[in-house]
């Protein structure tokens, strides 16, 4: 262990009174009731059933879908829903918001299987590892617990980080990585708790992606600056300085990488993409349409490497990666901001976006194919399980919900 190697978890799992330290939560109805009853105590200064007085609610800024294509809709959060995962071989999800609460959940019968204790700030991460042994939930102010669902989630290891931007499992071992505030990037193993820490040089870690390998992880900054760190080494193997010429000069808000993991897309608040190889900067994607907030590479049933990008302004644009060049513009009848990107089956390109709209699109073509309605505000998260084509979407509407895709 290095000497910045922070303080373990207090819990000893080899002691003989581990068993007593764990936390164990009781049956999850009765938490969710005594918040329910809790909420509505504090509904009675209010007016209407909607919880705001008459005189402050215009009914008419709220946007109604015309249908909800949803199979299951999660309503148990009492406030917007910013992250959630799908367990990746049972019909469970979860899902982490602004009520300071993670919630597991049946994605069937929408019932509640389990409430994390112990956050006092927005979750705004929550993942089952790879093979769903573990759940792990985080908030703003760097609270990160894990539980161990194969013992009725019982509490196994926490950590106090300070502020966090991002929180993500290793999709092959029992690693869990996040990164900070502050701008260091922390890597467990799980449950012992050892960690070593990437240093960080005083802008925030935005965002972050582990390599195909396994072995690396390429991070963006708020500043601009891009590193590759090689995590056994402890060491930045690519390391990109901010540059208005060559790069980013401001906050990077999305990455994605190919399946070689020679190539790394980003993009900025200042609205590019950049394209990064092993030796620094390839190329600059110009969207030229407001912050770029979603980025992703290489889709696996595509012949040529392409990217997309989207924008807040609401521009999907499909790219040519070797040429650097626009291949077409995706169609859309009412543009809305995007917030999310990611491939789907059959050539297909799926988006969440501003206003709760989600929509579907031929990345070959750039045709809307289909859209999926049933939000009424903001898309914060879109999780796909592409082996039982399901859509799991988080929104600021307050719920969470489950679509079959096409």
């Amino acid at each position: 262990m290095k000497d910045n190697t922070p303080p373990m978890s207090p819990y000893d799992l080899n002691s003989e009174d581990a068993e007593d330290e764990l936390i164990f939560v009781g049956d999850a109805d009765e938490v969710l009731e005594q918040w329910e009853n809790e909420a509505n105590e504090n509904d009675e200064d209010f007016d209407g059933d909607d919880g705001f007085a008459d005189d402050e609610h215009d009914s008419e800024d709220v946007y109604i879908p015309e249908r909800d294509d949803a199979l299951v809709t999660f309503d148990k959060h009492t406030g917007p829903v910013f992250c959630g995962s799908l367990h990746p071989s049972e019909d469970l999800a979860v899902t982490g918001g602004e009520d300071d609460r993670a919630l597991v959940w049946n994605i069937k019968s929408g019932d509640v299987v389990f409430v994390a204790p112990g956050h006092t700030d927005s979750v705004v991460a929550c993942e089952f590892s790879y093979d769903g042994t573990f759940l792990a939930t985080g908030d703003m102010s760097g609270q990160i617990q894990v539980f161990k669902t194969t013992q009725d989630y019982k509490k196994i290891w926490d950590f106090a980080m300070g502020d966090m931007c991002w929180m993500k499992w290793h999709f092959g071992a029992h690693v869990l990585m996040a990164g900070a505030e502050t701008g260091e990037i922390y890597v467990w193993r799980i449950p012992s708790g050892d960690c070593k820490v990437l240093q960080g040089f005083g802008a925030k870690c935005e965002v972050a992606r582990l390599t195909h390998d396994g072995k690396r992880i390429a991070a963006g900054y708020g500043n601009g600056a891009i590193k590759i760190w090689d995590i056994k080494a402890n060491a930045p193997c690519l390391d990109v300085a901010p540059n208005e010429a060559t790069g980013h000069t401001s906050n990077i808000t999305c990455m994605s990488l190919d399946r070689d993991s020679q190539l790394i897309v980003t993009g900025s608040e200042e609205g590019k993409a950049a394209i990064m190889g092993p030796s620094g900067l390839v190329g600059l994607l110009q969207p030229d349409d407001g912050p770029v907030e979603a980025v992703v590479i290489d889709h696996p049933d595509f012949e040529v490497k392409v990217a997309a990008t989207g924008t807040l302004n609401g521009k999907v644009t499909i790219w040519d990666v070797i040429r650097q060049t626009a291949r077409v513009e995706c169609e859309d009848s009412y543009r809305t901001g995007i917030t999310r990107l990611l491939w789907g089956k059959d050539c297909s390109l799926i988006g969440g976006t501003l206003g709760g709209i989600i929509k579907v699109w031929d990345l070959r073509s750039g045709s809307l194919k289909y859209e999926l309605l049933g939000h009424r505000n903001d898309i914060q998260d879109i999780r796909y399980d592409k082996s039982r084509n399901l859509l799991l979407s988080a929104s600021e509407d307050g719920t969470a919900k489950v679509f079959q895709l096409h």
